[in-house]
């Protein structure tokens, strides 16, 4: 095609200039990539044995289990349904530390064991769900964070331990021979429920059994009384590998219970907070994108354009939007610049309406009271008068050129 020629260079991004554009976000992925790796790792060991009796960090109880041993009551750990049940009995003192991981099966089993046992059963941070298949008659209500609470029951381990450090749930009974201690919010977070032969303990948080809390108050005191009543002490760690919890359990009583369970109860608490993350990370690279944007950068046109066909599309668009004061300026603006060098203007002085108006006239020799309307008056009114206004321009700086 006659007068376009092919550009110099092609329109598409070269690889370094690729590279350029997106080493700033691989390096803020690659951020947090290492900052996620070195939280999980700090993070991964903080509750590593969480209330296993063997565990000697600050969230394992080997405390309590060493002093029970002392003391002349035998430890045993086990993490399986059937052992758990297996090993109760009237001599026997039956630890759940996690009931609400139990299926509801795997609750009734384990309720049908302890009932006939004639031992005691503690369970620890029994929630709803699980209170309700456990211990028949017993509601749980959330009571609040751990904090210390006086006894205020005639409990004689209570009594003798003093203030203790509880929370989490509380517990209501309906009609039962029960004894409540350590109330908060009206209700004990420590139940002591009598059941023929033996009886079950329910501690509202399981946070006395903690190695860096034992020593607080009477904890290690209550804990060493309520789990070393009987000679030997079972210690429950419910698994997720325990193969009894596949099982499926079609009665009416799971599945009752299963109902009870939400959506929000499924769901684990580190999604929560790798959420809110991911949004953080989402909002940090958004305002870093944002900041990037600067300001428009010329590039070289793939092929050349005719200026005439460049005048022509701007016209257009000027028509289409109806911006009549735009193209008229433009058009005043470009006379103006033409004008100045002819006539002895300086260029910086030539939108200058009290110096350039006064020189046109000197430089025709005449007097003409519109040349001011003419370079600095207001935008016509209609196409008519736009079409006007570029013959008069065109006709002042043609006289000017051949005076």
């Amino acid at each position: 095609m006659t007068g376009v020629t092919a550009a110099s260079t092609s329109s598409a991004l070269t690889s370094h200039q690729v590279w350029v554009r997106i080493r700033g976000l691989l390096l803020a992925l690659l951020v947090l990539v290492v900052a996620g790796i070195a939280l999980a790792t700090v993070r991964s060991g903080d509750q590593h044995g969480l209330l296993d009796p063997r565990s000697a960090d600050r969230y394992g109880s080997r405390a309590v289990a060493e002093l029970l041993k002392e003391r002349g009551v035998s430890v045993r750990v086990v993490t399986t349904l059937d052992n758990a049940t297996a090993a109760v009995g009237p001599d026997t003192t039956l630890l759940v530390t996690s009931p609400n991981l139990l299926a509801p099966h795997q609750q009734s089993e384990l309720r049908a064991a302890t009932d006939s046992s004639a031992g005691r059963t503690v369970l620890l941070a029994a929630g709803p769900p699980s209170v309700r298949t456990l211990v028949p008659g017993v509601r749980a209500k959330s009571a609040g964070p751990v904090a210390t609470r006086s006894p205020e029951c005639s409990l004689p381990a209570a009594r003798s331990a003093g203030d203790v450090e509880t929370g989490g749930y509380g517990y209501a009974s309906d009609g039962l021979d029960t004894i409540g201690c350590f109330p908060s919010g009206g209700l004990p977070t420590v139940l002591l429920l009598e059941q023929g032969a033996g009886d079950t303990v329910l501690l509202g948080s399981p946070d006395l059994l903690r190695n860096d809390r034992l020593a607080n108050q009477g904890n290690a005191s209550l804990a060493l009384q309520l789990l070393g009543s009987r000679p030997h002490l079972v210690w429950y760690l419910p698994s997720l590998a325990d193969t009894s919890a596949a099982a499926e359990n079609e009665g009416a009583e799971g599945a009752s219970t299963s109902d009870d369970r939400s959506f929000a109860d499924l769901i684990p608490q580190g999604w929560l907070w790798g959420t809110l993350q991911l949004s953080l990370a989402i909002v940090l690279a958004a305002i870093w994108r944002a900041r990037r944007l600067g300001p428009l950068v010329a590039e070289r046109l793939p092929v050349a354009i005719r200026a005439s066909e460049s005048t022509e599309g701007r016209a257009r668009l000027y028509r289409k939007a109806n911006a009549r004061d735009r193209a008229a300026e433009s058009l005043r603006s470009a006379t103006r610049t033409r004008l100045a060098p002819l006539i002895g203007v300086p260029p910086r002085d030539a939108h200058s309406p009290s110096v350039l108006v006064p020189a046109v006239p000197a430089r025709l020799g005449s007097t003409d009271d519109s040349l001011q309307t003419l370079l600095f008056g207001p935008a016509p009114s209609d196409d008519a008068a736009l079409v006007r206004l570029a013959d008069q321009l065109d006709t002042l700086e043609r006289e000017v050129r051949t005076s």
